[in-house]
């Protein structure tokens, strides 16, 4: 089993098994919370930038609370926080995917 539940209640994803579920399924939403310039400098491809402290605007963003959406920041803490946040929202699959120094896999720059 992949997913498994913090202390907080949010579920935890790996990097392996989050990149194999956007393989397969592009209704997954990838929120990187960290703050414009880091998310410019590098991020996870179709990721949308969020910063930890608008996490109140996620709505605006994602409103379906039904959405699965992963969650990650620069090494898990910023993600973690945002992740118990939208739960507490009511978003029902919400995953910290944890940081993006854990992402093996293809980033890029810019917007």
């Amino acid at each position: 089993m992949f997913n498994f539940l913090s202390n907080s209640g949010v579920k935890k994803i790996s990097a392996k098994e989050a990149k194999n579920r956007l393989e397969s399924d592009n209704t997954i939403v990838v929120l990187d919370v960290r703050e414009k310039t880091e998310y410019l400098g590098s991020h996870i491809p179709n990721s949308i930038n969020l910063p930890l402290g608008n996490i109140s605007a996620v709505e605006k963003v994602v409103p379906d609370k039904d959405t699965t959406a992963f969650v990650y920041c620069l090494s898990g803490g910023r993600s973690a926080s945002a992740s118990g946040q939208m739960s507490k929202m009511g978003y029902k699959n919400v995953y910290n995917l944890g940081g993006i120094s854990g992402w093996h896999y293809e980033t890029v720059s810019g917007k």
